[in-house]
């Protein structure tokens, strides 16, 4: 294939896998160049817990969104071509929403851009979700079980995960940049292919591999890419001239956040790629052939959601003490035993009260009992979570565990070790925690019935 788009073919430019992780002006002006229809990027998703959610905020610094959004608002205009965004702020609230559109106002009135901007909204009351609960209209996801009215009121937030179909209307309605609530991460991608009338499978497909931008490349840094679906397939190549894309990376992609390394759900099918060949066209372009898409015998929205769980406290030492790091389990398990005592002789609390844990760093802190690594570091750092009800608290039980932290020997120790604190103040505080509570899905028979657009 030339540098020229193939005949019947729609050109998804996916910059970067995230807004805000940092775009190449010069890659997405290649992109252009190359003829792409449309520039979508993710804004989000649940990847970095349940605290973006649960307290409407977004994990990326305004700066950096600010300049990715200047880059590719700027080149959609020149070009004439739509720019979708999903799940803005991280986790797709109606404030996260708010804030990119703000955000895209500025840059629209500063830079002289005359693009109409719609704004899908995706959040959901407690109140019309029991209606469907009450319907029998909402299901539980594995490994939840029935939801109950109670869990729906605890959230402080819940989303709806969209589909394409939202984003479409925004387009056929007149918008030139759309900015989602939450939404899968394959929606913007597939939404124009679709909307051309190109086969579901191979949009689908496409949309799942170029949804992190570089990361299906032989070089993840390097920048985005560029997918051309047509009505057999699609190809894929990165928008840097020195990354390649090849049948392995390609294919590797479907492993990546999926259940099934086959099999992707969406609001209204499945994607299959069982039957998908990957062939190298050259050496750094690909060509998929034979993904298929299983419409579902019910349209879904797949509901998530986030509750306070306390307020948290947390402080950090190192241990270089040989004796003790080579009995590190056996003196973590002796610092819980006495740790519970002392907070009880000095703060009156009992362990329902409050909550703690050790992470050993260096000593099977990220697998934990999973671990398959022998042990053979010479240090050891001790990161202490607290959780209470109320930051007060989870503070005076930090405080509680600060000498511990400092010098706690082993029973046999005839000598006091010292560690190191990483701060001073020790004891820092994170603010509010949240949990996920929901992992369902709601019966429709709109796509589009549970999101609201604003033009």
């Amino acid at each position: 294939m030339s540098d020229q788009p193939r005949r019947g073919s729609v050109g998804v430019l996916v910059p970067s896998g995230m807004l805000g992780a940092g775009i190449s002006e010069a890659a997405v002006a290649r992109g252009i160049a190359l003829g792409a229809d449309v520039i979508t990027v993710d804004g989000g998703s649940t990847d970095s817990g349940p605290f973006y959610l649960g307290s409407g905020t977004a994990k990326t610094a305004a700066a950096a969104v600010r300049r990715d959004l200047r880059i590719v608002l700027k080149a959609a205009a020149s070009a004439r071509i739509p720019l979708l965004i999903g799940s803005c702020g991280t986790s797709g609230t109606d404030t996260g929403v708010d804030w990119v559109a703000g955000i895209v106002d500025e840059i629209l009135e500063q830079e002289g851009l005359g693009l109409t901007v719609a704004r899908i909204y995706s959040e959901q009351t407690s109140g019309a979700l029991k209606e469907q609960l009450n319907a029998g209209r909402i299901h539980p996801l594995p490994p939840l079980g029935d939801l109950d009215a109670e869990t729906l009121e605890s959230c402080t937030h819940i989303v709806g995960v969209m589909g394409h179909e939202p984003f479409a209307a925004a387009l056929e309605a007149g918008a030139d940049v759309v900015l989602g609530g939450r939404a899968t991460d394959t929606a913007v991608a597939a939404c124009v292919p679709i909307m051309r009338g190109l086969p579901d499978g191979p949009a689908w497909h496409a949309a799942k591999i170029v949804e992190c931008g570089g990361q299906c490349t032989t070089n993840p840094r390097s920048g985005g890419v560029i997918a051309w679906v047509d009505h057999e397939g699609f190809e894929i190549e990165p928008l840097d001239l020195d990354t390649a894309c090849t049948p392995s990376s390609i294919a590797a992609h479907m492993l990546y956040e999926t259940a099934n390394p086959f099999e992707l759900r969406e609001p209204r099918g499945t994607l299959d790629v069982t039957r998908s060949r990957y062939t190298a066209i050259d050496e750094r372009r690909v060509r998929v052939e034979g993904s298929q898409f299983h419409v579902a015998d019910q349209v879904t929205i797949k509901l998530e959601g986030a509750r306070l769980t306390g307020y948290e406290t947390v402080s950090f030492a190192a241990i270089r003490d040989p004796h003790i790091v080579s009995r590190i389990g056996e003196w973590a398990d002796f610092m819980h035993t006495v740790l519970v005592s002392r907070i009880e002789q000095t703060l009156g609390l009992e362990p329902h009260q409050y909550a703690f844990d050790l992470r050993l760093y260096g000593h099977d802190a990220v697998l934990g009992a999973m671990e398959t690594q022998g042990a053979s570091t010479h240090e050891v750092g001790v990161m202490l979570r607290v959780s209470a009800a109320d930051q007060a608290t989870a503070t005076a039980v930090a405080k509680v565990a600060n000498p511990l932290m400092l010098h706690l020997p082993l029973p046999d120790q005839t000598y006091l070790p010292s560690f190191a604190f990483a701060t001073s103040p020790a004891e820092m505080e994170r603010g509010p925690s949240y949990e996920f509570v929901l992992n369902h899905v709601v019966d429709v028979e709109d796509s589009t019935a549970m999101f609201r657009t604003s033009l």
